[in-house]
């Protein structure tokens, strides 16, 4: 909606404290003149008028000289008030010139406000914190989208290149060239599947429910108990009911992608993977501990961005689309919990995940381990 052009914020501040001014200048004037009526006689008829002055003969004088008083108070209120005016809104005017900056798609810049601690410092810092997020945030969905196009064109790019064989060269086995087009594409749908999913958690779009933290872990355990096994990785899983409120559907998908990245980038041999749940300081406690390579603190501090799976991390065939860590990320975040990654001493990464404890919830019980032969 078009609104239209009125007075500005300065001049309104400007005639009211003029208008103020004005005002206390008449109620001033006008209890000096009541004040002295009390004891001016009203006696016009009286020719010594100066040896005995009478209320006619005050109001005669005393009303110029207080015409002019106000006349003095209007323009001393009028220049003044904008003077202030203009120094109380000097914060404002930066905060606003900030703000156009940021309509035009510059967030790096930062309005910095000195001085000290007041309204507009607070509503300046609030906005260069906004700005620093937003900036954060856009680069993130920058890089984002590039990785996820980079991600995307690599199935198609090898799709094109099987079909271009497959029609340059009749004679080629079109069997090989079906399965690798058929690992191919199950590729690309697992990503688009991993894209989608990342997006459902982060618009929170999802009805809360009681959530038990340990059955979730023995599902996922269970359901990956082959890869462990083909990999050979002791998977265990060990803990209390850890009760919590969300969507089974997604927490399950934060469970098996933390079981499943911790078989996967193991040892080669005689790995472990322990899921260990709890419920200490108010919290759902969900941690996953596997063996591994040694990995620095700031190569795990990158690892829950997208499509990052880490140079030194093993490769293979089941390493994903590098968007598990991610997707555990953005669904504790939409359930209003935290992640923390640290790395053992000895190898390996120790995954913990916070979450508000559901009410009422407290009473443990051990869960059943799964150990791999």
């Amino acid at each position: 909606m078009v609104r239209r052009p009125g007075l500005s914020v300065r001049l309104k501040l400007t005639l009211s404290y003029a208008g103020f001014l004005m005002v206390a200048g008449v109620l001033l004037l006008t209890a000096v003149w009541v004040y002295l009526l009390q004891y001016v006689p009203d006696d016009w008829n009286q020719r010594m008028l100066y040896e005995n002055p009478n209320r006619q003969l005050l109001a005669y004088t005393f009303a110029p000289a207080a015409g002019t008083v106000l006349a003095i108070l209007l323009v001393f209120g009028l220049v003044g008030g904008w003077f202030l005016a203009g120094r109380m809104l000097a914060p404002l005017t930066r905060i606003t010139e900030a703000t156009r900056t940021a309509t035009h798609g510059s967030l790096s810049h930062r309005i910095r406000l000195p001085g000290r601690k007041d309204e507009f410092r607070e509503l300046a810092d609030a906005f260069d914190t906004m700005l620093a997020r937003l900036e954060a945030h856009v680069a993130e969905q920058k890089r984002f989208a590039a990785n996820a196009s980079h991600e995307l064109r690599t199935p198609l790019a090898v799709s094109r290149t099987l079909l271009e064989v497959a029609r340059t060269d009749p004679d080629h086995d079109t069997g090989e060239i079906i399965d690798r087009l058929h690992a191919v594409n199950s590729r690309a749908i697992d990503l688009t599947e991993a894209l989608l999913l990342l997006s459902r958690a982060d618009r929170r779009s999802f009805t809360r429910e009681r959530v038990d933290l340990s059955l979730l872990a023995e599902e996922a355990a269970e359901s990956l108990l082959p890869l462990a096994e083909e990999r050979g990785v002791t998977l265990e899983t060990r803990g209390d009911i850890a009760a919590t409120t969300g969507s089974p559907a997604l927490l399950l998908q934060l469970t098996t992608n933390l079981v499943h990245n911790a078989i996967v980038h193991n040892l080669p041999e005689g790995g472990t993977v322990q899921v260990t749940t709890s419920v200490r300081a108010g919290t759902a406690v969900l941690a996953v501990e596997s063996t591994g390579v040694p990995l620095s603190p700031e190569l795990v501090s990158t690892l829950t961005e997208p499509f990052q799976r880490g140079g030194e991390r093993l490769r293979t065939h089941h390493a994903g689309v590098g968007l598990g860590l991610a997707i555990v990320e953005t669904i504790a975040r939409a359930h209003d919990g935290t992640l923390l990654l640290t790395p053992r001493a000895d190898g390996g990464l120790r995954v913990t995940v916070e979450l508000p404890p559901a009410a009422g919830s407290g009473d443990g019980r051990p869960a059943r381990a799964l150990p791999s032969p």
